[in-house]
């Protein structure tokens, strides 16, 4: 009897442990877990990358022939009694004594020349406009060395008559910068240079955003004199290194977070940074470096911070001093985008030469003129030609055909719009300047602008010289 009992409690245990392993068993085998609920609207930095979107529409156009000019196309061609075709706001061909499709308008350009519109990376238009009053002196958020959350869309004052005299010098495209007080100025942000009642309706389309930084004496004087860092160069770039940490950090906490949230896994998300942010952009390469600095002892040592976090700088702006890093500029793909005679204002400007931008374009560099300036934007063409003429005076062989890339093609690339625009190709978009002689002529004036092959400009018919609300009024007073 006892060996039946005991065989009848053996069993009885071992039933028990086959019905424990099911149920863990049974346990194991669920499915993957939930994913974690969306944060709430406005917490999670992936959920709307462009919260400010571009609600920019074309100006209205038509098929049109610009036939018997001079083309520059942007690419290093020079086109005799060319023609460039437009069509649905794009370039659809561009050549030599092209027929005319029948029910395209047609504009006679003979004894004219025709370049892509002009772009200029380094404008201040609207965060600092006319009339240069306090009021809306928006330019510079000049309270922290690093403000990267800040964005000059936030500032732009679409009235600024700059915009109109801008697109009267032939310009169709602009980069609007925060200042150069701060190591970390803010995002700038690309405008089609059309009339508009808001930013929005101005904002490029696909354009990346950008970030604007500065090296050298402008953070260190601003924040020094307040006594506090950065006071010296080694306090610039500590305090760049410094930002790039927290950066790298921010970024990482929300990949752990994600990487949890998506397993199911119990996980509190970071709070959101807008400062951190835009940094993260940058590591992502998903925002592009701008960066203020004259030296080439500075621009070298930026280089090595972007190598040291693993993000790159698109160009380097003023950049005085390129013709002396000119190959390792090219090494490194960073454009070059300056002035031609803009020196001694202060010590960091003092080797300025004219040659600047043909010695970095002759070491097969991106060289770019830009104007930082309300009056330079007006007359690129001449800054251009400046520096043409200073670039043979020093024996570099330059055309024309080669040189008009310094103020379209090569600031496209630095914009990441290149694809777009920059060049009369076929497919881009149709932003074209008609010129009444030689752009490189300081007698030459823009005739007429197309943005995307809507006519913006017309110097010799008052409905396509549009004023802003501002000027409305003011004639005569």
């Amino acid at each position: 009897m006892k060996h039946v009992l005991k065989a009848a409690l053996i069993a009885a245990a071992a039933a028990s442990l086959a019905a424990c392993a099911t149920t863990a068993s049974k346990s194991k085998s669920k499915g993957p877990a939930a994913p974690a609920a969306p944060l709430a609207k406005g917490l999670d930095p992936a959920a709307a990358k462009d919260p400010f979107p571009s609600t920019y529409h074309a100006l209205p156009g038509r098929s049109l022939a610009i036939t018997g000019a001079t083309v520059l196309t942007g690419t290093g061609a020079q086109v005799e009694n060319g023609t460039v075709l437009v069509k649905d706001g794009r370039i659809e061909a561009v050549g030599a004594g092209l027929p005319v499709p029948a029910g395209y308008e047609s504009v006679d350009a003979r004894g004219k020349w025709v370049t892509p519109g002009l772009i200029d990376t380094h404008s201040h238009l609207g965060v600092y406009p006319s009339p240069e009053v306090q009021a809306h002196s928006d330019g510079n958020e000049a309270t922290d060395p690093n403000t990267a959350q800040v964005w000059a869309e936030h500032s732009v004052w679409p009235q600024d008559p700059g915009f109109n005299l801008a697109r009267a010098g032939g310009v169709t495209t602009l980069l609007v910068l925060p200042g150069s007080a701060n190591l970390f100025g803010g995002r700038g942000v690309t405008l089609r240079n059309v009339p508009a009642r808001t930013v929005q309706d101005m904002k490029f389309p696909g354009a990346p955003y950008t970030l604007k930084m500065a090296c050298g004496e402008n953070p260190k004087r601003v924040y020094g004199g307040r006594t506090r860092s950065p006071a010296t160069r080694m306090g610039n770039v500590a305090g760049y290194r410094a930002a790039w940490i927290n950066a790298a950090d921010y970024a990482r906490k929300w990949d752990d977070y994600r990487a949890k949230a998506a397993k199911g896994e119990k996980a509190d998300p970071p709070k959101r940074d807008l400062q951190l942010d835009t940094l993260v952009g940058v590591l992502k390469g998903e925002i592009l470096v701008q960066n203020h600095c004259y030296r080439a002892d500075e621009m070298v040592q930026m280089i090595d911070i972007a190598a040291e976090f693993g993000y790159r700088i698109t160009t380097f702006h003023h950049t005085i001093e390129a013709y002396k890093i000119a190959d390792i500029l090219a090494k490194n793909d960073i454009c070059a985008a300056t002035w031609t005679n803009w020196w001694g204002s202060k010590l960091e400007l003092h080797d300025s030469i004219e040659a600047n931008v043909p010695l970095v374009h002759a070491a097969g560099g991106c060289a770019i003129i830009k104007s930082d300036d309300p009056d330079l934007i007006q007359r690129l063409n001449q800054e251009a030609a400046e520096a043409l003429a200073a670039g043979r005076a020093a024996g570099l062989q330059i055309t024309e055909a080669e040189a008009i890339r310094w103020i379209t093609a090569n600031p496209a690339k630095a914009l990441g719009i290149a694809v777009q625009t920059g060049s009369l190709e076929p497919g881009k978009r149709a932003d074209v300047t008609l010129w009444d002689a030689n752009p490189f002529s300081i007698y030459a004036r823009a005739q007429r602008v197309w943005i995307d092959g809507g006519l913006a400009y017309d110097r010799n018919d008052p409905r396509f010289q549009p004023k802003s609300d501002f000027e409305l009024g003011l004639e005569g007073r």
